[in-house]
């Protein structure tokens, strides 16, 4: 993954005009990352047992997902299952859930949707629970702007193709949803972005459900988020590699 890769590279030589003192991170192949995106979302609460799923399409189609039967914090990178674009597994002994359909479907709707991240998490799993989508408060929980679907037409586990491909149409151009009694899905055209709006959504959950816990607050105007939301197209600098380093020093065999 490069230094720029999905970030705005003229702000970047702009702001940070040195080339820092060391790599940020080793080389890492794709199933690397895709390994340590699992450890990293798990950690910031996207962690349900062995449920929810990752996929990533690579530039030749096929697609890069995380085993049924693995936990995200075990996960290596030669764990990591590749796909055709049918979800056919190519290269491995592990098996993949077969609700991975709306994954398969969001990548065939969407040229932008590369990533597409779906688990029962702690905190938007809340706001999932409630039917209700979750106000701004606060600069960490605006990244990525105001707008968050909240698809309500739960029809069950996504094993079922047409409750995949139903809930894929529904998202339409939408980088994020809230699945009501459910969970959450995120996508975003490379990990970075992906991991921004995870994180993002998960901030915004959990400060919202503390406010409300506390008594209510004054959430951001509209406008104010937009303003701030700035880094969702553009890229955060620097924030994946950080989250990355973490769970390599906590763990280096994520690499294997």
């Amino acid at each position: 993954m490069l230094r720029t890769e999905g970030i705005n590279a003229h702000l970047l030589e702009k702001f940070t005009p040195n080339p820092g003192a060391r790599p940020l991170l080793p080389e890492l192949s794709p199933k690397a990352q895709v390994a340590l995106m699992c450890r990293i979302l798990r950690r910031e609460g996207w962690d349900d047992h062995i449920a929810g799923h990752i996929t990533v399409r690579q530039p030749d189609g096929t697609v890069l997902t995380n085993p049924w039967e693995l936990a995200w914090d075990e996960l290596r990178a030669s764990d990591i299952v590749t796909l055709d674009r049918h979800g056919k597994i190519l290269d491995s002994d592990w098996n993949v859930t077969p609700a991975l359909g709306l994954h398969l479907q969001l990548h065939e709707l969407r040229p932008d949707a590369n990533v597409v991240i779906h688990n029962h998490a702690r905190w938007s799993g809340i706001w999932a629970d409630l039917q209700q989508v979750p106000p701004v408060y606060d600069q960490s929980g605006a990244y990525c702007g105001v707008e968050l679907p909240l698809y309500d037409d739960y029809a069950g586990t996504f094993e079922k193709q047409q409750t995949s491909l139903s809930a894929a149409e529904a998202l339409g151009d939408a980088k994020w949803a809230l699945l009501a009694n459910h969970g959450s899905l995120v996508v975003g055209r490379d990990l970075r972005q992906a991991h921004l709006r995870v994180v993002t959504l998960e901030w915004r959950c959990r400060r919202a459900y503390e406010v409300k816990l506390a008594g209510g607050g004054r959430p951001l105007a509209d406008e104010v988020v937009e303003r701030l939301a700035i880094a969702d197209a553009n890229g955060f600098p620097f924030l994946w590699e950080a989250m990355a380093r973490r769970e390599l020093r906590n763990d280096p065999s994520v690499l294997e």
